[in-house]
Parts: structure tokens; sequence; C-alpha cells
């Protein structure tokens, strides 16, 4: 009866075997030499060679885990996605897989994006400025710096805004690689606000139904300037402030302001960075947002209601750091 042979197969070489044979590799041996004078099998000889030369190491590397479920199609359908749509969410693409026959755990999707060096970010809104927009940014601000603080306080600002009753504008999170800022717009059930501020206060609130146009906004004006202006007690040379929307500068709009004799203080495009009331609109959401408004008719009266609350010396601050914002245009030139 013929002796039985051992296995060739046994526990891992150990490191000292593994770096004696890179040692007599780097000498110039051959993997059959090699194997002879160490008794390792030649494959395995092979392989510690072909490891060395990819990783330049022997050791045991990191493992990846459990391989993936998902195929490799599936992930080039999530990269698409997310990159047609930054502001998709996990549980939106975790429903798309499920549509290709292909349901993939909320993880494992996260896993896949993050493989194509995309990531969750908070959006940032931004205004995209070209040269000619700078330019008339920094125009401006120079222009205006020197005016004096009571001159600023003749200023009546407004602006519109869009408040989302769940959420609240509160901040969303999109799909993006390191060093780029996509923006987006967000969506669900909303209102429309106008409002209008002094550094007296916060007068005028309205809600705005359905698609503004150019006839709306004249409407606005003439049922709440001036009566927003007198109550802030501005005086009839107060200094209406409104960006370049072109609801604001149609025609009928532009028409109104002249025949009540309003002065309007000409604003650089692209600049919502520069209206103080902007942070107003900050203050105003996060101050709904804490309530829990359940429809769109609470919400409304949520806004109204925190919006007669900002306090007079938060509006007199922001006026008051108008100088700051333009002077961070004249330094960033």
């Amino acid at each position: 009866m013929s002796e039985h042979k051992p296995s060739m197969k046994s526990k891992a070489l150990s490191v000292d075997l593994q770096d004696r044979i890179i040692s007599r590799h780097i000498s110039g041996e051959s993997s059959r030499n090699i194997s002879a004078a160490l008794e390792v099998p030649m494959s395995t000889v092979a392989s510690i060679i072909r490891k060395w030369k990819k990783f330049e190491t022997t050791r045991t590397l990191p493992r990846a885990g459990r391989p993936s479920k998902l195929s490799a199609r599936g992930r080039r359908a999530f990269v698409r996605e997310v990159t047609k749509n930054p502001m998709v969410t996990v549980s939106v693409l975790q429903r798309s897989s499920v549509g290709r026959g292909e349901p993939s755990r909320r993880t494992t999707i996260s896993a896949a994006i993050h493989q194509s060096g995309l990531y969750g970010r908070v959006a940032r809104r931004k205004p995209l400025l070209s040269k000619r927009h700078m330019a008339a940014r920094l125009e401006f601000a120079k222009r205006h710096l020197k005016d004096s603080q009571t001159m600023r306080k003749k200023i009546l600002w407004s602006d519109e805004t869009k408040i989302e009753l769940f959420g609240v504008n509160a901040r969303r999170h999109v799909w993006r690689k390191p060093g780029t800022i996509p923006t987006g717009k967000h969506g669900g059930g909303s209102i429309m606000l106008w409002g209008c501020f002094s550094a007296a206060g916060t007068w005028r609130l309205v809600r705005i139904k359905g698609k503004m146009t150019a006839a709306m906004h004249r409407d606005i004006l003439d049922e709440n300037l001036l009566q927003s202006a007198l109550d802030l007690r501005l005086g009839q040379l107060f200094i209406f402030l409104q960006d370049n929307d072109p609801k604001h500068t149609a025609k009928i709009s532009k028409e109104w302001l002249q025949d009540n004799s309003v002065n309007v203080l000409e604003w650089p495009s692209q600049s919502p960075d520069l209206n103080p009331i902007e942070h107003l609109w900050r203050d105003l959401k996060m101050a709904v947002h804490r309530r829990f408004p359940s429809n769109l008719m609470e919400l409304e009266r949520c806004c109204k209601e925190e919006w007669a609350k900002l306090a007079k010396d938060r509006c007199t601050k922001l006026v008051a750091s108008y100088s700051k914002r333009l002077e961070a245009v004249i330094a960033a030139k």
C-alpha cells in the first residue's frame, strides 16, 4: 500500500518566510529555485511575489468586508441619479432600486455613492456672479459706503421669500464631490410672502396667493408700502429698496412708484447678501419651524405672528451692519 502524502495546503506562511522569499526574489533568484530552496510550493511563491509587486508589502491587508450584493450596473444607476439630481434622498434611491429589481439597503446605497466620490453635504445658497455683476456690486458698494446712518434709517427694506410647511426651508443635503458647490431650490407645500422692515422694526407681511405677477406686485405696493412707511415713521422722503426681479422692474411697478413719488434705491443684481432682510427671513423661518404648523393656513398665521415678534433691536443692528456688508464687497475685489 502506498504511503499517504500530506496535502500541500497548510496554514499561512510566517512573516519571516515571506520576507525571505522577497529577499531572494530581489536578489534575482527564480521562483522555481526559491520554491526548492525554502520548500514552499511554487504557486505560493509566485502569489507572494505578485502581492509584493502590487502592494509593496507581504503583510495581510485590511479586508474590504462582505462582498457587495450591488451589481456594477446598479452602482452606475445610483451615480447617474445623484448626478442628475444632487438633492435626491437615499429613500428615493432605495425605491428606484426596487423598481429596477435590485432592492438595496440604505447603507449599501450610501457606500456605493461614496465610492464614486460623492458625499452628502448641506446645499449652499450662493448667487452666481459674473464679471459684470461683480463690477456693479463694487461700484454700488463704493458709492454707498459713506452714506450716513441717518440716511440708512430712512430705508424701507423689502423682499419676497418662500416658507415651506414641512421643514420650513431647513437645511437640505445634496450629493456632491469635495470642492464643488451645487445649489438647488427647495420643494414641498409652501407659501410666498412679501415683507418689509426698517431700523425701527418690522411691519407689513403679506401672503402672495398664486404665481406672483407684476400686477400683483403693484397691488401689494399700493396696499402696503406707503402705510408701512408711515407706521414706521420714516417720513415722506423715505427710500425704498427691492431687488431687480423682473416683476419689480416691470413698467406697471415703476409707474406706480413714480406716481407716488417713492425714492427707489438702485440695487445691483445677484446681491441678496447685501440686503439685511435675508437675516430676518432666516430668523422668521427658525421661529416658525419651532411651532410645527400642520397646514398652510396655520403656517401663514404663525409667520405673521412671529414676524410681528421680531425685536426692534435686531432690526436696528442689521441695518447698522450694512456698512460691513459693503466693506466686504470692496475687500473682495
